[in-house]
């Protein structure tokens, strides 16, 4: 199956110039998501994966069925203030300004193998965040997933720089 076909395209969206690609329509189509979670999920199959993280919001879609399939534990990554118990926090750099993610403290083991999951890479800033939070959590980082990468922006490349390997499902030129 080609995913890409289950992507839709939205135009200047959310601004002039940007292509924003939409996986609310894989999602939606009970055949792409399926081979889309299958496709995330197989390499790791024998690869003892303690926990999946997931970066808000569509990262906990798939990481919790990519979890589901590989018998691990779901670790939500989520916005500042979101999460009701102690946790960590790692800031990072937006286009404008700064944002933030968070863990629970008791979120991640020390040693445990941890597998990444978001729906799209584009400049690698959250992911790159999401990294630091799960090492200062005490993660292994086995690896980072997405159904997207958006090669221009340079986020997968900043991601195995700093020592993640990464696999995206579709490519696409242009953003």
């Amino acid at each position: 199956m080609n995913l890409a076909d289950a992507i839709r395209t939205i135009p200047d969206h959310p601004k002039p110039g940007i292509l924003f690609r939409d996986i609310t329509t894989l999602l939606a189509d009970p055949v792409a998501f399926r081979a889309a979670v299958d496709a995330l999920a197989a390499p790791f199959t024998d690869q003892k994966i303690d926990k999946v993280a997931g970066i808000e919001a569509r990262g906990f879609i798939l990481g919790g069925a990519v979890a589901h399939q590989l018998g691990a534990g779901f670790v939500p990554l989520r916005k500042r203030g979101k999460l009701p118990h102690a946790t960590r926090a790692v800031e990072y750099a937006l286009e404008y300004g700064e944002d933030a993610i968070e863990i629970h403290l008791d979120a991640i083991r020390p040693g445990e193998r941890v597998f990444l999951i978001d729906d799209l890479i584009a400049t690698g800033g959250t992911a790159l965040a999401a990294v630091q939070l799960l090492r200062e959590s005490g993660a292994e980082i086995v690896a980072m997933g997405a159904v997207i990468d958006l090669p221009e922006l340079g986020g997968a490349a900043r991601i195995r720089v700093a020592g993640v390997p990464v696999t995206a499902l579709v490519s696409f030129e242009g953003h």
